[in-house]
């Protein structure tokens, strides 16, 4: 637990998560094709990799990658690329909370955490896959509490996959459009050069790219899976 904490600090106050990020990945877009047209198994391989270390010492990037991901392998094969390195990292730190790390966040969590436990008890797999459908707390906490809450961990990694991937089918489709934006971005700014307007150099953001129908796609998909839940729970009642 030490160690995962102190290699996250260093990477976070290094600021080597700042090279995973959406200018990042404009500017280095035709190497990266060149990097997956010459080996295109080493290239799967090492987003894998990477994206597995960035869950596991929590960087704050999983999104980007995801779109990486997409935009490099297209939407299924960088959904799947995703999901997979992503649950694979979450059950790395899943396994290391279910030692120390699990006295360690029961007693930091205090009385906030007391909800979230009640809620593992009851149903540990509807309530993992609405957290990961929903991110309504941070990746690292809900690695974390299942395994000081006792989860079982093909429960969670199941609920996890699940949960997951419904989010890095949208955006590794973003990623996948990616080139496809930026000829529009680009056709708009020669348009503006040309007419003689001010401030077409800004840049492309990633609120561009994140809109609000995909946002609300991802809230209805969480509001189906609430439902569910609550459904399932009110039959077992009865």
């Amino acid at each position: 637990m030490v160690l995962l904490l102190t290699v996250s600090a260093i990477v976070l106050v290094s600021g080597a998560a700042q090279l995973l990020s959406l200018d990042r990945l404009l500017a280095s877009r035709d190497w990266l094709r060149g990097f997956v047209e010459g080996g295109y198994w080493r290239a799967l391989v090492s987003a894998y990799c990477l994206y597995v270390g960035a869950v596991v010492v929590s960087v704050p990037a999983t999104l980007i990658l995801t779109m990486i991901c997409g935009f490099l392998f297209g939407i299924v094969p960088g959904a799947l690329t995703a999901v997979c390195a992503a649950t694979t990292g979450a059950a790395i730190v899943f396994t290391i909370g279910r030692g120390p790390g699990a006295d360690l966040l029961r007693r930091a969590g205090g009385t906030r955490l007391a909800g979230l436990a009640e809620g593992f008890r009851r149903d540990a797999f509807g309530y993992i896959a609405f957290l990961r459908l929903l991110p309504l707390f941070p990746f690292w906490m809900t690695n974390l509490a299942p395994a000081a809450f006792g989860v079982k961990l093909r429960v969670f990694v199941l609920a996890t996959f699940l949960g997951l991937l419904p989010g890095a089918v949208v955006y590794a489709t973003t990623g996948a459009g990616i080139e496809d934006v930026v000829a529009a971005h680009e056709t708009a700014k020669a348009a503006c050069l040309a007419a003689g307007e001010g401030g077409c150099d800004t840049a492309l953001t990633l609120r561009t790219l994140v809109t609000p129908r995909m946002v609300a796609g991802l809230g209805m998909l969480a509001v189906f899976a609430l439902v569910s839940l609550l459904l399932g729970r009110r039959a077992k009642h009865r």
